[in-house]
């Protein structure tokens, strides 16, 4: 690993090894970054100098960063290599197993795994030998209930994947199947185990018949296929989430007999963007890619109840039909009016015939509906489930068809009331 120097000696003839490293590092962390651009950051430093750390990281952020799904993985490879003194015992911590003593007791931020992954590639990751204070101590690990490689993923959140587990997840989702259950429907179709009479049928089967009435012709509820409603919260808080699930909602799109009408997909954060067109390629990159390149609000803020008022207005009733199914994933952090995020909701739900809500936020034990968006919008939902790992969307299709599923609604509205 190349030594890292101070931002305060612009003469040091090893400055331009470290940025060449450093882009290494981003490279590895799934930024695309070419020669071109490191030359090109090289010039820059020298340009622009850097007697500022702030002056150097928006130097380099300009020259390496153009996507913004990059800027979280940017900021936290800056931070590990450049500015955090204890950078390679915190990245090796982070990357050891997690034995008491040796782990440091924080989880880790946003795209910090990634970011250590990368800076580590190639470095010895086992655990350092350590010689015990008294001979003879032996340190024996039953790892007989430990559990496997896949569960521990299954369990993971998303914000907290590596590189490497991100893509692992996007596979093992690519093959989930979200089922849904037909409804029936006023029309019938001919069935011998059917319970209605059939009087058209039976009366020209008579005719036929020479006027005798021999046979009773009945009728079944024919099923109906209910479509799938997906709003999809894109702000800075939610963006890997986002990203993962819309890979899931991908495989839902495209799957063939999971029983679907029509699938419809929105993203919301400052505005609404309607991108169920591009989720019906066939290659998940080129579709995400396209949905991305259309919502132009991704990892921005969020108004929620805006949004919704749009969606009310402009597309509840062009979607809404044949009983739809409405999946709301958002944290619920929003800053509007709760009255009016309250207004939307209650009329979201009555348009919908079930309302689930996926929030990520409900992966925390201690979580409890405090905020004034969560509170306001909670009251008016089928369901409420969470919504960060592999896990947690293979409940989503084991119940999604169940009305009497309420997932943790119940319990939080009246903690909230106690």
């Amino acid at each position: 690993m190349a030594e890292h120097l101070p931002l305060d000696t612009p003469d040091d003839p090893k400055l331009a090894q470290n940025i060449i490293h450093f882009a290494r590092a981003l490279r590895k962390a799934g930024l695309p970054i070419g020669t071109g651009r490191v030359i090109d950051a090289i010039h820059a430093v020298e340009a622009a100098g850097f007697t500022a750390r702030h002056d150097f990281y928006w130097t380099l952020h300009a020259c390496f960063v153009n996507r913004p799904e990059h800027r979280t993985v940017f900021a936290q490879v800056f931070r590990l290599y450049w500015r955090d003194p204890r950078y390679l015992e915190h990245m090796m911590a982070m990357m050891l197993p997690a034995i008491r003593g040796v782990q440091e007791d924080r989880t880790a931020q946003a795209a910090e795994k990634r970011a250590a992954e990368a800076l580590l590639d190639g470095a010895n990751r086992d655990l350092p030998e350590v010689e015990d204070q008294e001979e003879g101590t032996e340190i024996e690990v039953d790892a007989s209930m430990t559990m496997s490689s896949e569960e521990r993923l299954r369990s993971l959140d998303f914000e907290q994947m590596s590189t490497e587990e991100v893509a692992r997840a996007k596979r093992m989702l690519a093959q989930l199947e979200l089922p849904v259950k037909p409804i029936p429907s006023r029309r019938g179709q001919a069935s011998h185990l059917g319970h209605r009479l059939d009087r058209a049928r039976t009366l020209r089967q008579a005719m036929r018949q020479g006027g005798e009435l021999r046979d009773i012709a009945k009728l079944q509820p024919r099923p109906r296929w209910p479509n799938l409603v997906v709003l999809c919260d894109i702000s800075g808080s939610m963006s890997q989430y986002s990203r993962i699930i819309l890979h899931f909602l991908h495989a839902v799109a495209n799957a063939k007999g999971a029983g679907w009408a029509k699938v419809h997909a929105f993203t919301f954060g400052t505005r609404l963007t309607n991108i169920t067109r591009h989720l019906h390629q066939r290659d998940v990159d080129a579709a995400l890619a396209a949905a991305g390149g259309e919502a132009q609000d991704w990892e921005g803020g969020t108004r929620i109840g805006h949004c919704l008022h749009q969606f009310n207005r402009d597309w509840s009733r062009r979607v809404m039909g044949q009983g739809a199914v409405v999946l709301l994933i958002t944290d619920g952090l929003d800053r509007d009016d709760p009255d009016q995020l309250a207004r939307e909701m209650e009329r979201l739900q009555l348009s919908a015939r079930r309302l689930i809500w996926l929030n990520p936020l409900l992966r925390w034990q201690g979580f409890a509906p405090k905020a004034r968006g969560i509170a306001a919008m909670l009251p008016h939902v089928d369901s409420f489930r969470a919504g960060h790992s592999i896990a947690s969307l293979e409940d989503l299709a084991k119940v999604i068809s169940r009305p009497d599923d309420v997932g943790e609604k119940a319990r939080l509205l009246a903690a909230a009331r106690g």
